[in-house]
C-alpha cells in the first residue's frame, strides 16, 4: 500500500469538471491577473470569513509582508510570535529591521501560551502575531484583551486554519488583519502560489490593495513605491470552485481525526481540541518519544508521514543573530523533536486509515 501525506490528484478527480470549466473560463476571457475572477473570489471569501474585505495576493508570505507594512512596522520595532511555525511567519520582519520576539507554546495545543505574552512585551513591542497551527485557533479572546489594553496590533497567521472557528468566529476575524496561504496542500489550496489578507479595517484594505499592485491608483499613476504581489485569475477561479467544498472537506477531516482518535492506542499523544474551537485538521499531529523510528517504520510500510516542524525558529541558522540559546522555549523544542503528522485528506479511505492506525499501533506495541 502507498498512502501519501496529502493526495491532490484524488481531490482534482473529485471536482475535475468544475475545475476544468473554471480554468477554461479564465482562458476564454484572458483574465489572467487580478480582474473579475480575483474580485469574485475576494467577495466570496470575505463573505465566508465574515469580514468586510479580502485582498487576494500572490502568496501567504506576501500577505504577511503587506500586513506588516499596513500596520506601520519599522526598524527597531518588535513583534511577539511563536517559534514552532514555518519560516515564512517571521521571514519578512528582518527585511524591515523588525525583531521577532518568541514566546513558548501550550503543551496541549502547541499554540501560543498566552500566559507568556506579557513577560515578552517591551517598549518596542508593536504587534502580536499568533499562529493558528495545524488547523486550530489560538486563544484570541485573551490575546485581543492584552493587545487592546496595551495598544498593540494583532495579525493572525491563518495559513493552516481554513475553515477553523473559535466560539463561532472564523480564523482571521479577531485581529486587525488575518492572512491566509493558498499553497496547494492547504485545506483550501490553489494550483500554484496564492494568498490573501482579510480585515474589517477599510484603511488597511485600501493600503494593501494599492501596495500589492505597484502602489498605483490608476493604470499609470503610482502613489507609492510598492510591490507586485497580485493574485492571478486562474488561482482565483480554482479557489472559487474549491471554496464551495471547503466546509464539507473540513467535516471529512474532522471525521477522519475522530477515527484516528478512536483507533490509535492511547500511549500515543493525540491532538487536543479546545472546547471553544472547531479544529479544521489541516494536519493530524501525534507525539511520541520514538518519532524518528516511527517515521522510518511508516515509510517502510508505504505510509508517507511528515514533521511540522523539526527546527524551531529561534534555532534556525538565519536567526543566530538573535542569540537565543537552546532550552529557552522547552515546549516548542520538545514538540520539534517528538511530533509526527499522519496522512489526512478528505479522500482518505477507511481501509487506508485503518491500515495507518494499525501500523502506528504495531510499532508502539513492540517498543
Amino acid at each position: 500500500m502507498n498512502i501519501p501525506l496529502v493526495d491532490l490528484k484524488r481531490q482534482y478527480a473529485s471536482i475535475k469538471s468544475e475545475i476544468d470549466s473554471a480554468i477554461q473560463g479564465v482562458l476564454d476571457d484572458a483574465g489572467f491577473i487580478l480582474g473579475t475572477h480575483v474580485k469574485n473570489f475576494e467577495e466570496e471569501f470575505a463573505e465566508y470569513c465574515g469580514t468586510a474585505h479580502c485582498i487576494g495576493v500572490n502568496s501567504g508570505t506576501d500577505a504577511l509582508f503587506l500586513s506588516f507594512l499596513a500596520i506601520g512596522l519599522k526598524a527597531g520595532d518588535e513583534v511577539i510570535t511563536v517559534p514552532n511555525t514555518f519560516f515564512a511567519t517571521t521571514e519578512y520582519l528582518g527585511h524591515l529591521g523588525v525583531k521577532p520576539v518568541f514566546v513558548d507554546v501550550d503543551s496541549k495545543t502547541y499554540l501560543m501560551d498566552v500566559s507568556k505574552i506579557r513577560g515578552a512585551i517591551t517598549p518596542h513591542t508593536k504587534a502580536i502575531l499568533p499562529v493558528h497551527l495545524y488547523g486550530q485557533m489560538a486563544n484570541m479572546e485573551e490575546i485581543m484583551k492584552i493587545a487592546k489594553k496595551l495598544n498593540l496590533k494583532v495579525i493572525e497567521d491563518c495559513a493552516q486554519a481554513h475553515g477553523a472557528e473559535r466560539n463561532g468566529k472564523k480564523a482571521g476575524t479577531f485581529g486587525d488583519l488575518g492572512i491566509y496561504s493558498f499553497f496547494p496542500g492547504k485545506n483550501l489550496g490553489a494550483y500554484g502560489d496564492a494568498g490573501c489578507v482579510v480585515t474589517n479595517n477599510d484603511s488597511y484594505a485600501e493600503f494593501i490593495r494599492m501596495y500589492r499592485d505597484h502602489g498605483r491608483s490608476s493604470k499609470y499613476e503610482h502613489i507609492h513605491e510598492a510591490y507586485s504581489s497580485r493574485m492571478d485569475g486562474i488561482q482565483a477561479a480554482v479557489l472559487s470552485v474549491k471554496l464551495k467544498h471547503l466546509d464539507a472537506w473540513v467535516e471529512a477531516r474532522r471525521r477522519i481525526a475522530t477515527q484516528y482518535d478512536q483507533l490509535i492506542l492511547d500511549v500515543i499523544k493525540k491532538p487536543f481540541e479546545e472546547q471553544e474551537n472547531r479544529h479544521a485538521y489541516h494536519l493530524y499531529v501525534i507525539e511520541t518519544d520514538k518519532r524518528d523510528d516511527l517515521l522510518k517504520h511508516l515509510k517502510e510500510k508505504g505510509i508517507q508521514a511528515g514533521v511540522h516542524y523539526p527546527i524551531p525558529l529561534h534555532l534556525q541558522p538565519a536567526y543566530a543573530y538573535l542569540r537565543v540559546e537552546k532550552g529557552r522555549f522547552p515546549v516548542a523544542e520538545h514538540e520539534s523533536e517528538h511530533v509526527l503528522s499522519l496522512p489526512i485528506f478528505p479522500e482518505l479511505g477507511d481501509g487506508e486509515l485503518e491500515y495507518i492506525a494499525e501500523q502506528v499501533n504495531s510499532f508502539v506495541s513492540h517498543e
